[in-house]
């Protein structure tokens, strides 16, 4: 089961999109609240979200998603179950909320809509809430036996090894040219068939890449654990000649553009560049 979570501003159009009758929607959680239509609920919300007018994303939104297996054989108790166990663990069980399955689709998915404010006038802290939202909805398929995201993720990749095998066999002869730059090892993967896409974040900063090969999109630790972006960077640096933590770079060059490393990987980039150094020195017989 997958979880995801955020802060809103939009109350009432969220809970009547939550409420659509055209998805086959179903109240299958009703916490703390008396009304029966959209604008009622939304009316009982914002009462508690007077008390602090300073929070203005004042409603949190979750989609709880089992599999499609698991979807199919949930009823509306089921739900409510699961819906009231997420929120348990997301210590929201004494805030107003509302929750709604869909079911217009293969894929069985349960809107909550929780009131940020609490009765005491507090607003909820919705720090890392999307990360916090994966853990707890992978705590209650845990406890519930339903399928948990890591199951997924390792059947999933299962399915494409014949994918992942081929991009780790090009990568590796492409590295075996000893590339200098990351944009000759983008350009020489590209030659064979592999797009490398950087992932960059918001604040320009490589978060490491993604490998589309044959209609496959994977990042580079799902293809093999040699492949995250730290690896792959310091494999090339390398190749520059850099051994030690003060000649890792703190930004590079990729397609005519300066991209700013993390503290994290510039860090775990000087660890691989020494545990080589070291490497190499014992192979070769050298004494520290």
């Amino acid at each position: 089961m997958i979880g995801k979570g955020h802060s809103i501003a939009r109350t009432g159009a969220s809970i009547g999109y939550g409420w659509n009758q055209e998805k086959d929607a179903e109240v299958v959680l009703k916490e703390y609240l008396a009304g029966d239509t959209p604008e009622e609920i939304t009316e009982e919300f914002k009462i508690i979200q007077s008390q602090n007018e300073r929070c203005i994303n004042n409603t949190l939104s979750f989609i709880l998603s089992p599999t499609i297996e698991d979807g199919r054989d949930l009823s509306v108790r089921d739900l409510e179950e699961i819906s009231k166990k997420f929120l348990k663990e997301m210590n929201l069980q004494n805030n107003q909320s509302i929750g709604f399955v869909h079911r217009d689709k293969a894929h069985t998915h349960v809107h909550i809509y929780t009131n940020r404010i609490g009765f005491d006038g507090k607003a909820y802290n919705d720090s890392f809430i999307g990360k916090r939202s994966q853990l707890a909805a992978d705590n209650v398929a845990k406890e519930l036996g339903l399928t948990r995201v890591r199951e997924v993720q390792q059947d999933k990749l299962q399915e494409l090894n014949p994918q992942r095998q081929a991009i780790k066999y090009i990568h590796e002869k492409v590295m075996e040219n000893r590339p200098k730059s990351l944009d000759e090892y983008i350009s020489k993967m590209k030659a064979n068939q592999v797009t490398v896409i950087p992932s960059i974040n918001k604040s320009n900063q490589l978060q490491g890449f993604r490998f589309e090969y044959n209609g496959v999109n994977l990042k580079g630790s799902d293809v093999h654990r040699s492949m995250t972006g730290a690896k792959l960077i310091g494999e090339i640096s390398q190749n520059l000649g850099y051994s030690r933590m003060k000649e890792v770079p703190n930004s590079l060059k990729l397609k005519d553009k300066t991209v700013q490393l993390s503290t994290n990987m510039a860090a775990s980039i000087a660890k691989g560049l020494v545990k080589q150094v070291i490497k190499k020195s014992l192979d070769a017989g050298i004494g520290f």
